[in-house]
């Protein structure tokens, strides 16, 4: 099944999204043993990532063979954990936790790879910068030393209404040709996950983070 799941998943992606650009499947491992990961970048996948910081310090050298990254809520308490260990943080939600990785990666003389999470459904529960100010707070971000702003992510609203998840990722998409035009190496717009991929694929995301569709449903209640 893992395999199969994968293979519906890169011939679905194979051609890019609608504007051509290839398309990051990103594997979201949280509660995946670590053989189970390990298959999965035997058959092709590429890039893995956990949400929890604890439980990527628990299986990180153990993962062989594909690019790590972290995709969950990060306090800054734990950000020593990931910075230079991590490939791409994808959840910088705040200033203030960008200058907490910077100042980290200044002291581990690294550059940290992280993306800027937008809010763009703006929902009260999801952390994230507020959209209609997201160009200048990215680009306050991208200012900081010590880490590279490789593009901006987002957490779509969970709902069946298709309409609105697809007006929310062209105004992603908006956002992220705005921001390319201004930073270098400004690379990954990171939104779709197991439900709405597609929707997401076929309006701008060149990054997608999946859990269940490629690893089956997990044991903890919620989306993955």
């Amino acid at each position: 099944m893992l395999r199969k799941n994968l293979e519906q998943v890169f011939d679905f992606i194979k051609s890019g999204n609608n504007l051509g650009e290839p398309v990051t499947l990103v594997g979201a491992t949280k509660t995946v043993p670590v053989e189970i990961i390990n298959q999965s970048i035997e058959y092709g996948l590429k890039c893995v990532a956990e949400n929890k910081v604890n439980e990527f310090r628990e299986k990180t050298d153990l993962i062989k063979g594909a690019s790590q990254h972290f995709i969950g809520h990060l306090q800054t308490n734990k950000v020593k954990y990931l910075v230079g260990k991590v490939d791409l943080i994808h959840s910088i939600d705040s200033l203030h936790l960008a200058t907490t990785v910077s100042e980290i990666a200044l002291k581990k003389n690294v550059i940290q790879d992280v993306l800027v999470q937008i809010n763009i459904g703006q929902e009260e529960q999801k952390g994230g910068l507020d959209p209609n100010f997201a160009v200048e707070g990215v680009k306050e971000i991208a200012k900081l030393k010590g880490l590279k702003v490789r593009g901006i992510m987002a957490m779509l609203p969970l709902t069946d209404d298709t309409e609105l998840i697809k007006n929310l990722c062209l105004k992603m998409r908006a956002l992220f040709d705005i921001l390319k035009k201004e930073l270098s190496n400004f690379d990954y717009l990171s939104m779709g996950m197991s439900k709405d991929y597609k929707i997401a694929v076929q309006n701008g995301s060149n990054m997608i983070r999946l859990g269940s569709a490629i690893f089956g449903n997990r044991n903890y209640g919620g989306k993955d």
